[in-house]
């Protein structure tokens, strides 16, 4: 008796497959966390607001394979802020690319807010 014949397994190509899109909010959270992560490993983490540098809000807009990002943190003061957000500018734009295959063209970087020790009394001496 013989069996019936499969048939051969179809390969699809590439041009005609589906593609995976990645909700432009997983990608803020990725940024969000990679800000953070940047601010925390910084050489002026010591600065930060208790609990490390937040990042209160951030935005994306994707189009293909390419995103810009929108953020906005909380920074402590006195410290090199212009460092702070090149950290992040470089943190967001590698862990955006790793985490989803995304090429970041642009990442904004607003400073919401500086938190002082001196202000809170946690710090010692004069604010230059």
């Amino acid at each position: 008796m013989t069996r019936p014949q499969q048939p051969a397994e179809r390969v699809v190509p590439p041009t005609e497959r589906g593609a995976t899109r990645i909700a432009d909010r997983a990608v803020a959270k990725v940024a969000a966390q990679a800000a953070r992560e940047a601010l925390r490993a910084g050489p002026d983490a010591a600065t930060l607001p208790v609990g490390g540098g937040t990042v209160p809000r951030s935005g994306v807009d994707v189009r293909g394979d390419v995103a810009r990002v929108r953020l906005s943190v909380e920074l402590g003061y006195p410290s090199d802020i212009g460092a702070q957000c090149g950290a992040v500018r470089r943190q967001v734009t590698a862990r955006v690319g790793e985490l989803t295959g995304m090429q970041v063209s642009d990442v904004t970087v607003r400073v919401d807010r500086l938190h002082s020790a001196h202000l809170r009394g946690d710090g010692l001496g004069r604010v230059r």
